[in-house]
């Protein structure tokens, strides 16, 4: 079996040790005599299998004990939604920050449920940059504060946590999750899909404070509430269980490479030398500002778009795949998430190389 280096933005690689130890626990999971997808979500087997998960994600981030963890589905597009029915909280205007694809989507859909301040746009650059704290026109009366630390499609990072006073901070963080350590009580609310960092779509982990629940209006379908979810333990339907299964596997691979500490490490070594090769080449070009780079996404063009298919056929035959960029941006982005190992980042800077120097004979 030959397992390719898929940069794929989501559903994303995962780690092959978790994958295997999947297969190995299909069938049978733990002496049970059945797949952990056959199981009760409320049988014991799986009840342990939860709460380990959550144990786990808990350890890794360092998440203080007055916040509960979530697991819920419909992925983070549905938190767009969520955020606003939960947090407005009977106020009638909440800020958000627009640095890109999500952003705008977040926006658009808390437009329906509130008046948006628009707290900073960098449309004008074309979404390369983040705007720094003192450029934040926040309002201290806002129910909360919006933004998404990490903009997959653009590969544009912050490289601050903005500074909200008494607002809750909540963040998108579905393609920078787990990727080095944070501070968590800097947020009123984190939510990512899990389909980068975590594990298989259909999940989406939130972590929110608990001063924050038990302020949906009574018209707040129950689903939609993160009170129900949280006192009935993320289970007041069925969970999306098999995804749950795999991001607690997710979470214990992480511990075993050392925790976000060690994460952190070798994502910065992997950006920084994928970086290296296009800043050191008059060939590929990134339009990011080094201070607002990705570690996860590396968006990146070559001097003429014709290039663009000769340059993923030959990458697909060295196994490097996925690489096409969004059809929004064009050019070529490699995702480069915990689970893509260094050796795949050097097979690309080698591949990236090569091909520069082949178009110059």
């Amino acid at each position: 079996m030959t397992r390719l280096f898929n940069f794929s933005a989501g559903p994303a690689m995962l780690p092959t040790a978790v994958i295997k130890r999947a297969q190995q626990e299909m069938l049978d999971w733990n002496g049970s005599g059945m797949s952990v997808m056959e199981m009760s979500h409320r049988g014991k087997e799986y009840m342990s299998i939860a709460s380990k998960a959550e144990q786990d994600l808990r350890d890794v981030m360092t998440i203080p004990d007055n916040y509960k963890v979530l697991f819920l589905q419909g992925g983070a597009s549905l938190q767009f939604a969520m955020v606003p029915f939960n947090l407005l909280a009977g106020k009638q205007s909440a800020d958000y920050i627009n640095t890109g694809v999500w952003s705008k989507k977040a926006i658009a859909e808390a437009k329906r449920y509130c008046d948006v301040n628009i707290a900073a746009d960098t449309s004008s650059n074309g979404f390369t940059t983040v705007p720094t704290q003192v450029e934040l026109k926040l309002n201290p009366d806002a129910a909360y504060v919006h933004y998404t630390p990490n903009e997959t499609i653009g590969g544009v990072e912050f490289d601050y946590i903005p500074e909200t006073g008494d607002v809750p901070l909540v963040a998108d963080m579905s393609s920078t999750i787990l990727s080095r350590p944070i501070d968590v009580s800097k947020f009123g609310v984190i939510y990512a899909g899990a389909q980068k960092n975590i594990g298989p779509a259909g999940l989406a982990i939130v972590i929110i404070r608990e001063d924050l629940l038990g302020n949906a209006p009574e018209s707040t379908p129950a689903m939609l509430n993160y009170e129900i979810a949280a006192s009935n333990g993320s289970m007041y339907n069925t969970p999306a269980t098999y995804s749950w299964y795999m991001a607690g596997l997710v979470f214990e691979w992480i511990k075993e490479q050392g925790g976000l500490q060690a994460m952190g490490e070798i994502n910065q070594r992997k950006a920084e030398k994928l970086y290296a090769v296009i800043d050191n080449s008059a060939f590929y070009a990134n339009p990011v500002p080094k201070h607002n780079r990705s570690w996860m996404n590396v968006p990146f063009t070559l001097p003429d778009a014709d290039l663009d298919a000769d340059f993923l056929a030959g990458a697909a035959e060295k196994g490097l795949i996925t690489l096409k960029g969004h059809r929004s941006v064009g050019g070529m982005r490699a995702s480069i998430y915990n689970a893509m190992p260094e050796e795949g980042v050097d097979a690309l800077v080698a591949y990236m190389e090569e091909f520069e120097k082949n178009q110059s004979l």
